[in-house]
């Protein structure tokens, strides 16, 4: 090392001090970089699906660096619906009142039950 500082005439403290500034971003590059082709080759995939693939390539990463990155470059999967609308209200069928809608409670045990009616398609 010694050697290639004195043929470029740098000295080793300021070869160090250059490499250790960029290193880090080499290296956070080439990271997003197999993040983004992992996330677009598997859309379905999250973050700990991505740090798992990643440890199965060798990389050392912790998920929430992989979640940062993915949050970063807007590659998180989209979510599926997790529950089905059942409430229809442009329909042709009758609408009835609310019977107690301005009905004025003066005592306790006075309503006791609500009906929702559920009609499937």
């Amino acid at each position: 090392m010694q050697e290639a500082c004195t043929a470029a005439q740098v000295s080793r403290v300021s070869y160090y001090r250059y490499f250790d500034e960029h290193a880090p971003r080499q290296a956070e590059t080439e990271l997003r970089d197999r993040i983004q082709r992992i996330a677009l080759e598997n859309r379905c995939y999250g973050y700990r699906r991505v740090a798992a693939d990643l440890r199965l390539q060798g990389i050392v990463v912790n998920h929430k660096r992989v979640l940062r990155v993915m949050r970063e470059d807007n590659l998180l999967s989209l979510r599926k619906r997790k529950f089905v609308v059942t409430t229809d209200s442009s329909h042709e069928r009758p609408v009835y009142p609310n019977l107690i809608a301005g009905f004025a409670l003066m005592a306790p045990n006075q309503v006791w039950v609500a009906d929702i009616t559920y009609m499937r398609r």
